[in-house]
């Protein structure tokens, strides 16, 4: 009997085990957000994440592997239940999101407990017994910590690569490094960092205050060379549409808070094509520069040397808001690009890609090594 058969009080062998599918052949990319420590927010940035890269026009589902604490059904605001079909689990589908959640199992007032087999057998079932369809993302919302969930998770399946949640002060970032460590001894690449409650802006006379610190999982990003995908601000309005099972990615997407949770999404799309296309790049940068120049110079590892006009670069600009991230189709209008256009800040993230930031304000570009390599090669710089 599987863990949701019993959960469900369905007979055993009701889902069949030959419809299981440990590759998932029609889910494209597969992301685990984890955290060190419980109470950095992770389900609500999971939730708030999953829906804007629905809004962008992706596939997407989230699991919530929290088994202890499943919440994602109420931050959903979804009270039904899964159904069977052709003896496959059908997830709960909210705002354009699959969905599956122990949550959907477990009365409220009753609690999981569970020791490793049958948390492994949980993280199975969901993965190959629940009928996704055709996904471009699934979103899996781990519990806290390093425990079973998430070894059982990367022992079963390949995964795309994990992102990281922290609040900012030192205590959750020396927990969080705890799963990064987790996740480099089990060969899964580290997508990107998140920092949560990064600040707190005074909804009645405007001032910021950083109650948690600020920038502490930026920087530790950046020293480990990691992405840095974004901070989202200690806000009411999150936890007010939370709690009302609206998230503020969908009840209100013009929200500032809304607005950092899509420029994560998108900054995270950017990456996972760039992991999809390359891999690891063994060329990288040593030198690049300067900045508001007719060119952008880039000395490689290999000796090479590139130079670029940053109107080149922000033309083939592979971020969602200038490819269709469907159909491949470029959205970028070349007359609307000026020839004096210049590079006001170039970052590199992780080892992989240079983030460019430009003079007309478009900032969510990230370029893969390889990808400026090839420019380089076929004459587009």
């Amino acid at each position: 009997m599987t863990a949701v058969e019993e959960c469900m009080n369905l007979p055993a062998g009701s889902v069949l085990e030959a419809n299981k599918n440990r590759s998932l052949p029609n889910v494209k990319n597969i992301i685990p957000i984890a955290s060190g420590k419980g109470g950095v927010g992770k389900s609500t940035v999971s939730a708030n994440i999953a829906l804007a890269l629905v809004r962008s026009g992706a596939r997407v589902g989230l699991m919530d592997a929290d088994v202890y604490g499943p919440s994602i059904p109420t931050i959903l605001g979804i009270s039904e239940k899964p159904v069977q079909a052709n003896r496959r689990i059908l997830p709960v589908i909210r705002y354009g999101l699959k969905v599956i959640s122990m949550g959907f199992f477990v009365p409220v007032n009753e609690a999981v407990i569970w020791r490793g087999p049958m948390l492994h057998k949980m993280v199975s079932d969901f993965l190959e017994l629940v009928d996704w369809g055709e996904l471009d993302y699934l979103m899996i919302d781990l519990p806290p910590g390093t425990g079973d969930v998430p070894l059982s998770l990367c022992q079963t399946i390949p995964l795309t690569g994990a992102v990281i949640v922290s609040t900012p002060q030192d205590v959750a970032w020396h927990v969080a490094q705890k799963a990064i460590v987790m996740f480099d001894k089990l060969n899964t690449p580290i997508l990107g960092v998140i920092e949560n409650m990064s600040h707190f802006v005074c909804s009645h006379c405007g001032s910021t205050e950083e109650i948690f610190g600020s920038g502490g999982a930026k920087k530790a990003a950046e020293t480990l060379e990691i992405p840095y995908l974004g901070g989202i601000s200690l806000d009411t309005s999150i936890r007010l549409t939370s709690d009302a099972g609206e998230p503020i990615v969908h009840g209100n997407p013009e929200h500032l808070a809304a607005k950092a949770f899509i420029q994560i999404a998108e900054r995270l799309v950017s990456l996972v094509n760039i992991r999809n296309t390359q891999g690891g790049c063994r060329n990288v940068p040593v030198k690049i520069g300067p900045v508001n120049q007719p060119q952008i110079q880039i000395e490689w590892n290999d000796g090479k040397k590139s130079s670029f006009t940053p109107k080149a670069l922000r033309m083939v600009c592979p971020c969602a808001a200038c490819v269709d991230e469907l159909t491949g189709a470029k959205k970028t209008d070349p007359l609307g690009i000026a020839d004096g256009l210049r590079a006001v800040a170039i970052q590199p993230v992780g080892r992989y890609a240079l983030h460019i930031i430009f003079s007309d304000g478009h900032a969510t570009g990230l370029y893969g090594f390889e990808l400026l390599r090839k420019l380089d090669s076929s004459g587009s710089s």
